[in-house]
């Protein structure tokens, strides 16, 4: 009562507009289409946070899957070989951002059992240090996360691992693209290694082409001596990715020797597809708000009309047109604000609890919505930003004001004389 009273006194054009905002309209079919203006930017609003926050979802899981197996920071020689790793470790060692580096070699080889054969990725890596820029060990799920060097053990993908039909125990052959010479010409160079562990990124591009041996076991069968291909950097933080690459570039780039490249290079185009995705995204489900904007702009057409006699009678009384526009843009706006408010507290209601309505729904219906087999997840993932949060509603509100502008304007133009007329 007291916030009506003080409406009433102090700014009397938005009392007005909220007692024309009331459902409770004599009009039942404006109070209607004031009804569906509400429920249309609600949904909208709505729509958009649930479908932004499983874009985010999306993209958040894939980078962690991606980085599991992938690398920060690499660091490559234009020699194709680095002989002075743990040299590079020192010296980045201590630098902001950067939490560990491992060194690591990578070849092409086939693997090889019976009459079947695949082509894959034979990374070498040296375990203990390994696990202080990977997480690897977590995505063993059968084995265990160990390599000795000299027992020749490997760790295969669960792709690899399906396509041949192996276990823990099981030994297959890898095949080097080198070759050995020998009076009968040239032989391939060829190796037995027993499977200790499988494991399961959930990204075919690393479970049906990925196997990880010993440093020293890949130093010996692919003759490198004591050099590694390369040496990976783990950060602490991911969004300061690029000044970190910059600041070890200056460190031991002095003669352009190696070359540095991130995650976010290596892996460019499928982040830049899913933001592309997530802007297209925007606009469509944009458009389901704009829809309920249009009907703002008929709801206020429709109350000028009706409220013809109103305008004249407050116009009489000493307002002015100013008055009369903000009363009409505060009804527009009030609207717009409702909606909005009500579908970003439903939107968060909905992703924040996402992965309990989704499996209702399945048990409901009878249906997968994500089948393992197909998408290798098990729930849909979510993640709200509150950057994009605001931006939606801000945006909301936008629309909802600008739909207000036109019939406000032409609430301003009545004349209160002939209005009067034929009361």
């Amino acid at each position: 009562m007291q916030i009506k009273n003080l409406l009433k006194r102090n700014f009397y054009e938005l009392w007005v507009a909220s007692r024309y905002t009331s459902l409770r309209n004599k009009n039942n079919f404006i109070s209607f289409i004031s009804l569906t203006s509400v429920l249309g930017i609600t949904l909208g609003v709505m729509a958009l946070i649930v479908v932004l926050s499983v874009m985010n979802g999306f993209q958040s899981e894939l980078k962690s899957r991606i980085i599991s197996v992938s690398s920060d920071i690499e660091i490559t020689s234009t020699k194709f070989t680095i002989s002075d790793w743990k040299k590079i470790s020192e010296s980045i060692k201590g630098s902001k951002n950067v939490v560990a580096s491992a060194p690591f070699t990578q070849n092409q080889a086939m693997v090889a059992m019976g009459r079947f054969n695949r082509g894959v990725i034979v990374r070498g890596i040296s375990p203990d240090i390994e696990l202080g820029v990977s997480d690897l060990q977590n995505k063993i799920t059968k084995g265990s996360f160990k390599l000795d060097p000299g027992r020749f053990n490997i760790l295969i993908g669960s792709g690899i691992a399906r396509y041949f039909g192996l276990d823990i125990g099981d030994k297959i052959s890898i095949i080097s693209s080198q070759a050995n010479y020998s009076p009968l010409g040239m032989l391939p160079r060829l190796k037995q290694f027993r499977v200790s562990g499988i494991f399961d990124i959930g990204m075919y591009e690393y479970d049906a082409s990925l196997v990880l041996i010993h440093l020293n076991d890949a130093q010996n069968f692919f003759q490198l001596d004591k050099n590694v291909s390369g040496v990976r950097v783990k950060l602490e933080d991911l969004d300061r990715t690029q000044s970190t690459t910059r600041n070890i570039d200056k460190l031991i780039n002095q003669d352009s020797s190696y070359f540095i490249s991130d995650w976010t290079k290596q892996h460019s185009n499928l982040f830049a597809a899913i933001q592309m995705e997530k802007r297209v995204m925007f606009i469509i489900l944009t458009l389901i708000i704009a829809v309920a904007a249009f009907n703002i702009v008929s709801t206020l057409v429709m109350g000028v009309t009706e409220k013809k006699s109103d305008i004249a009678i407050l116009r009489t009384l000493g307002a002015s047109q100013k008055s009369i526009l903000i009363i009409f843009m505060s009804q527009g706006l009030m609207i717009g604000l409702i909606g909005t408010f009500l579908g970003i507290l439903f939107g968060v209601i909905i992703s924040i609890n996402i992965s309990t309505i989704v499996p209702f729904i399945e048990r409901l219906f009878g249906v997968q919505v994500l089948p393992p087999d197909v998408y290798y997840l098990s729930e849909l993932p979510s993640k709200l930003i509150l950057k994009d949060i605001l931006s939606i509603g801000i945006m909301g509100i936008l629309l909802s004001f600008f739909a207000t502008i036109y019939p406000s304007i032409k609430a301003t133009k009545i004349d209160p004389a002939t209005a009067l007329k034929y009361e």
